[in-house]
């Protein structure tokens, strides 16, 4: 299980906080091209420079599966390489 996300109401749900508008949008950019190489689409919110997702697999009744793991795990990978 993916430690750097919670696990709030049947979905695993993480915050992310970046510098400004542009560098939020450029992370929701990466995570949606992500999201339609693995035909997994995250629930998601974006306020200027934070964007919040869910993970949930809706064709499973809207529960944790492993697609939500298995996403959790490439955006926390795409984060740790454009940051070191």
């Amino acid at each position: 299980m993916n430690t750097n996300w919670y696990t709030i109401n049947n979905t695993l749900y993480k915050k992310f906080i970046f510098a400004d508008f542009s560098s939020a949008f450029a992370f929701m950019t990466r995570v949606a091209l992500l999201s339609e190489q693995q035909n997994h689409h995250p629930t998601w919110k974006n306020t200027w420079n934070t964007v919040e997702i869910w993970l949930s697999t809706h064709d499973a009744g809207d529960t944790i599966t492993e697609k939500d793991f298995i996403l959790s795990d490439s955006i926390d990978k795409f984060l740790t390489t454009t940051l070191h």
